[in-house]
Order: structure tokens, then C-alpha cells, then sequence
């Protein structure tokens, strides 16, 4: 019996994947001597070094505390009004609700409806698809344009970015939702609304939750980036002491920014365990 031949595939994807990591790493110009080698080395010493003492002056740690409260707030807001996006565009993106499953199997749509439907869906897909493939950053430069500096423009980006993301995944729970509650409230005569209310809404909500409190926690340190475009909070003071070489100032601002991380990791940890 001749020998079963192996297929070529694994090591065609082998070598495939090893040519792409030596055209990446020679394409984006990685250079790991300088950044390991002594000068490299006596850099970074010499950068850290001048960091320790950090400022911790009463007007400092005034500063700090108040960039700290506006970069909870922008992404506090932020993440609410990203539930609030992402919630419409996720059940105008769910199929099983709009135009196929169970929900349309007594009552067959009329095929002008079935394409009035299909292009709800459609356009509802593409919104989401172009709010979370701009990232937030971006957003927040629109933003600055539009309405100006400010944590504004940084609660809008991250709502905007964030709604994308979040009605991705809201609308991947709506679809694998469990269809025997579905099919039992089919049967005793319920209307759509009332069975996305009372038989899917109720199995999806903890995975809402669940997506909306990570996400929460990404915006903390995202909102801590979009200062660096204007959109204030801590990372516009770190904008400021870093183009000013105010190191002390800027391992104050370093270390406030962990802080609040932390706190709002615990915190969303949490709410996790009591309401999920």
C-alpha cells in the first residue's frame, strides 16, 4: 500500500507566514540593535533618570486630579452615547429580526418589503462599519474642527468609534440567541416587539453589559490619548509636558493615568460580578 502523501498546505503556510514577518520587520525598518545596543541602553537610562523625582507640588497634584475627573468623564460619556448608537444600529442589523428565521416564518414579506428590509440592514452594516474603522483618534481631530477643543470632541469620537465596535458585537449576540423562547412566544400569538422584549432581549442583556463595561474600560485609556489632538483631559497635560520637557511633571501625569486605570478596572470588575 503506497504511503499516504501529506498535504503541502502547512508548510506552504508556514513559509508564507515567516516570508510576511521578514517583509514586515524589514518594512517598517525595525532595528532592535539600536534600541538594545549601549548608546540605545544609555538612552533610555538617561530619560528615566530625569523623570524620578515626580512633581508632587499641591498645584501639580491639583492639575493631575483635575485632568484625571475630565478623562473619566469623556469616557463615562463617550461610552454611553456609544450604547446609544450601537444598540438601534445592532437590531437594524440583526437578520433574524428584520427579514429571515423564525420571526418571519408565518408571515412571508413581500418582496418589496424583503428589499426595503434587506437595505435597512444594509445601510445600518455600513454606519457601523464606518464608525469603528475610524479610529478614535481620527474622529477626535474631526471633532476638534467641528465644535472645537475640549473633552466634547473626545466624549463624540470615543461614542462614534466605540458604537461601531460595540454594535458589531451586539448584533452577533441578538443573532445566536437561544430560538426556543422565540419559538414559545411565536405560538401563543406575540408581536415582534414583544418577543425582542420579553424573549430576546432578556438572554442578550448580559453580554451587553459584559461588552459595554470592557469597552468602558479601553475608553478610559483611549480618552487618555485623544488629549494629544486637544480633546483635554490628562493626556493634553501630558501633551503639554512632554513638548515642554517637564519630565517630573510628566511622571505625575504617567502615574495618575495608572491610577485612574486601576480604579476603573476594579470598579468595572465589580459591577461585572453583581449584575452579570
Amino acid at each position: 500500500m503506497d504511503a499516504v502523501r501529506r498535504s503541502p498546505w502547512p508548510w506552504l503556510i508556514l513559509t508564507g507566514f515567516v516570508l510576511l514577518i521578514v517583509w514586515s520587520y524589514r518594512g517598517t525598518q525595525v532595528d532592535l540593535g539600536m534600541l538594545l545596543g549601549s548608546e540605545g541602553r544609555s538612552q533610555i537610562a538617561t530619560y528615566v533618570t530625569k523623570l524620578f523625582p515626580p512633581d508632587l507640588s499641591m498645584t501639580m497634584l491639583r492639575e493631575a486630579g483635575v485632568g484625571a475627573v475630565e478623562t473619566f468623564a469623556i469616557s463615562f460619556l463617550g461610552s454611553l452615547l456609544a450604547v446609544a448608537i450601537a444598540f438601534p444600529l445592532s437590531v437594524l442589523t440583526t437578520r433574524t429580526l428584520l427579514y429571515r428565521g423564525i420571526l418571519h416564518e408565518r408571515h412571508h414579506l413581500s418582496p418589496l418589503s424583503k428589499g426595503i428590509r434587506v437595505g435597512i440592514y444594509g445601510t445600518a452594516k455600513a454606519l457601523l462599519n464606518l464608525f469603528r474603522t475610524i479610529p478614535e483618534i481620527v474622529w477626535a481631530l474631526i471633532f476638534v474642527f467641528l465644535v472645537g477643543l475640549g473633552p466634547f470632541p473626545g466624549v463624540l469620537a470615543l461614542g462614534f468609534h466605540t458604537g461601531g465596535v460595540l454594535g458589531k458585537l451586539f448584533g452577533e449576540v441578538l443573532e445566536d440567541v437561544n430560538q426556543r423562547p422565540i419559538e414559545a412566544l411565536g405560538s401563543t400569538g406575540a408581536g415582534r416587539l414583544s418577543i425582542l422584549l420579553y424573549g430576546i432581549l432578556p438572554q442578550a442583556l448580559p453580554q451587553f453589559l459584559s461588552y459595554s463595561l470592557y469597552r468602558w474600560e479601553v475608553n478610559i485609556r483611549a480618552a487618555a490619548v485623544l488629549g494629544f489632538v486637544g480633546a483635554g483631559g490628562l493626556g493634553q497635560r501630558i501633551h503639554v509636558a512632554i513638548s515642554l520637557f517637564l519630565e517630573n511633571q510628566l511622571l505625575t501625569l504617567i502615574l495618575a493615568v495608572y491610577v485612574m486605570v486601576t480604579l476603573v478596572d476594579w470598579l468595572s470588575s465589580a459591577l461585572r460580578r453583581r449584575l452579570i
